[in-house]
């Protein structure tokens, strides 16, 4: 793995709270984040197919305010890093199906080749470690951060995520599944709406979703560029990558593991393994929430996040 000089910028004067960057992980692989606020590290990863702006700016801010040093970044295949169209797309039903059936599942790169993308990221940000926060599929990634590459994880907080186990894919309500997996927009108004009703299939009873934010977010995430096949390759990804369950005991980094009672998507049931997998664990739920991270959670999330980095 190389690391190239960044094509960073600092934005003009209260244009942006982000500084902006490029990074050359492999010939074919580059990597596009952000940067906002100063102090201790706090690298956020971003879930299946969903380009760093998810991470909202006014969560990142508050994360920022707390004394963070706050980095979000576009996975490999999607956004304004690299798409791999060269690589190929594995058949949705046939993943699907060898992954619930305990079959091996053949993809073009792993969760853990994704993991080492944000490493080069701390690399090249001269950062020894960080404290890492990953949702959904960043919550897989961060896991095994946590378990490869344990000397550069202060702490770990996995949210709305699973340990791997295929048991929780079988589980997933079929209607989230469907609308996670339906035909991608065709233009930036159909894509706006998308995301709400996304968001809004994933959600739980007690947060509505932020319908407005969500049709900007959605309407900027098809201007900057969707990659269907990207977030096939990164569903391959996930199934390629199996059960983190025994691995998981070896984590020492304080972990939280925070949670929605609602998440239609992943299972409570899937959160619930994953903090009794790691040693030490500390289990958050939030009732009424599901597989979404509005507004109203982000001070309990912000909170709760705050409380296991000072373990470290």
């Amino acid at each position: 793995m190389t690391i190239e000089t960044a094509t960073a910028s600092a934005p003009a004067t209260g244009a942006s709270p982000w500084t902006s960057g490029t990074l050359t992980v492999a010939p074919e692989v580059e990597i596009a984040y952000d940067v906002m606020g100063q102090g201790a590290p706090l690298l956020l990863v971003m879930g299946i197919g969903a380009q760093r702006i998810f991470w909202d700016d006014r969560l990142c801010a508050r994360l920022a305010a707390r004394g963070h040093q706050v980095i979000r970044f576009d996975h490999r295949d999607i956004g304004q890093s690299s798409r791999l169209n060269h690589l190929p797309v594995p058949p949705l039903r046939e993943t699907m199906l060898r992954r619930l059936a305990g079959l091996r599942v053949d993809a073009p790169y792993t969760l853990s080749d994704m993991a080492r993308d944000a490493i080069a990221l701390l690399d090249h940000l001269r950062l020894d470690k960080a404290h890492v926060v990953g949702c959904s599929m960043g919550g897989m990634i961060v896991q095994h951060l946590a378990i490869e590459h344990p000397t550069r994880v202060a702490s770990m907080t996995s949210i709305m995520s699973s340990p791997g186990s295929r048991r929780f894919l079988i589980t997933t309500r079929p209607r989230a599944l469907k609308t996670l997996f339906s035909p991608p927009p065709k233009t930036a108004d159909a894509a706006a709406e998308r995301a709400v009703e996304v968001f809004t299939a994933l959600g739980g009873s007690s947060y509505a979703v932020d319908a407005d934010a969500m049709r900007g977010l959605g309407r900027l995430a098809f201007e900057r560029g969707s990659n269907p096949r990207g977030f096939l390759r990164h569903f391959a990804a996930i199934c390629a990558s199996g059960n983190r369950t025994k691995a998981l005991g070896r984590v020492r980094a304080p972990t939280l593991v925070f949670h929605g009672a609602e998440d239609p998507l992943i299972p409570l049931a899937a959160g619930r393994a994953t903090a009794k997998a790691i040693p030490g664990a500390r289990l958050h739920v939030v009732p009424g929430m599901g597989h979404h991270m509005p507004p109203g959670v982000w001070d309990e999330m912000v909170s709760a996040i705050m409380s296991n980095i000072a373990r470290a």
